[in-house]
């Protein structure tokens, strides 16, 4: 039977192999090989292949072994699955993988992809709060490094080529390890199986069980920020998805009667503690996210634009990341001066278009995050939210270090805190333009 071991110098890495072989390990692959190459050689060869135990993977994992009779090692990334990842992990060695390699990247994930984006107030068209997008430049990164860790350099995903994950899987490792070799089976020339329906049916075929159906065949992605939804019934963009669909919130209709108030600090705009517990980053989101669901907070059903030009239709829980981008906002409304926040904002709507198009290691992804993480640096406060009914309220904020003055913001007697007779000279130069255009007649 399979067994799981910890190897040490292994970063955490936990490999669990077939009963064909023990570990080894093999020096790198030579570099400078095309992109793509599909050579055969005497020597089987080695995929390292994204495997999350949904349809796609599980079918590609069999379909790589017969095609291009290679040793698959099977590279799972936990995000936080949860219960998902115990049977990925067995699925991967029943379907044929030599190795499983398991790597826990959950602190990794929120840390350093998550909350960046959500210190950048990075939104895609308006709703989207990236959670697939954020995710794979992570998996990337740590699949190129098993690719090393194993002397193999080959690697392959189960992005089809109408998506955007193809895009973020690849411009990653191209970025990260240019002579990487890259199997996109959608993309590839022998591969047959175009459509669910028919990979469900090759599934069944070779035994391979998976979580989806002919009655229920959307596919999901899931991970510590949010869980996603496409494909199948959710096409007909004027379809309600069905409630039995939801996993990580309970529907707003049938959410507690009474409100829900939570405390959220920040320290220079990163989420350190939640009711004044300070939690690490993957358990401070996770904590959010069962407050959140608990009262149907973070549902998103939209139709976006993809960066291949097509539009999709996406449904999205993202409870946890709802209340913390509301809560970020709400402390940076006072600690954040107005014309730094404009330009921030500003920049916003592109850092979440390279986000969601795959240039997270790119230079100009660098230099718009030195800007964010600059203007972060007097976020420092606590954010007070209520819970209810699929809203998230902000109904109350405060910082060690505010911007806000009372004494000058308020509609009593100030105590000439404010001249007000200041105005009137403000307020006749900022019209001074105006004035001569309409003086010059272009004014209609």
């Amino acid at each position: 039977s399979a067994r799981d071991d910890s190897k040490p110098g292994s970063n955490g890495v936990q490999y669990l192999h077939s009963p064909a072989g023990d570990f080894f390990m093999e020096r790198p692959g030579r570099a400078g090989q095309d992109y793509g190459a599909e050579t055969m050689t005497t020597e089987k060869r080695k995929i390292v292949l994204a495997y999350s135990g949904g349809l796609d993977t599980s079918v590609i994992l069999r379909w790589l072994i017969e095609t291009y009779n290679a040793e698959v090692i099977a590279f799972i990334a936990d995000l936080g699955q949860g219960e998902e990842l115990k049977e990925a992990r067995a699925k991967a060695l029943r379907t044929g993988a030599a190795h499983a390699v398991v790597r826990d990247v959950k602190e990794d994930f929120v840390r350093d992809f998550v909350f960046p984006a959500m210190r950048a107030n990075a939104i895609y068209e308006g709703f989207y709060l990236l959670g697939t997008s954020i995710a794979r430049p992570l998996i990337a990164r740590e699949q190129v490094a098993v690719t090393r860790e194993f002397g193999a350099d080959t690697i392959a995903h189960g992005a089809t080529g109408k998506g955007n994950d193809q895009v973020r899987f690849e411009m990653t490792a191209m970025a990260l390890c240019p002579e990487v070799k890259i199997i996109a089976p959608w993309r590839d020339p022998k591969w047959t199986l175009n459509s669910r329906e028919k990979m469900i049916a090759y599934a069944e075929a070779h035994g391979i069980p998976v979580p989806v159906s002919k009655s229920k065949p959307y596919s999901s992605d899931r991970n510590l920020l949010h869980i996603s939804f496409e494909g199948g019934i959710l096409e007909d963009p004027w379809a309600e998805p069905p409630e039995d669909m939801f996993v990580l919130s309970v529907s707003p209709m049938k959410a507690p009667d009474t409100p829900e108030y939570v405390e959220i600090d920040f320290e220079s705009g990163t989420p350190v503690a939640v009711n004044g517990e300070r939690l690490s980053p993957a358990t401070l989101l996770a904590r959010l996210n069962e407050l959140g669901g608990r009262h149907g907070v973070g549902r998103v059903d939209m139709v976006e634009n993809r960066f291949v030009g097509m539009k999709s239709r996406g449904v999205y829980e993202t409870p946890g990341g709802t209340i913390l981008y509301a809560a970020h906002r709400a402390v940076e409304q006072l600690t954040m001066d107005r014309e730094v926040m404009l330009q921030r904002d500003m920049l916003s709507p592109k850092i979440a278009q390279l986000i969601y198009n795959g240039f997270w290691y790119s230079p100009e992804m660098e230099a718009l995050m030195a800007f964010v993480n600059k203007s972060q640096e007097p976020v420092t406060g606590t954010a007070r939210l209520r819970l209810y009914k699929g809203n998230c309220d902000i109904v109350g904020r405060k910082a060690p270090r505010s911007l806000y003055d009372p004494a000058l913001s308020t509609f009593e007697d100030d105590a000439g805190a404010y001249n007000q007779a200041d105005a009137t000279g403000f307020i006749r130069l900022n019209a001074m333009r105006l004035r001569v255009r309409n003086r010059a007649g272009l004014f209609r």
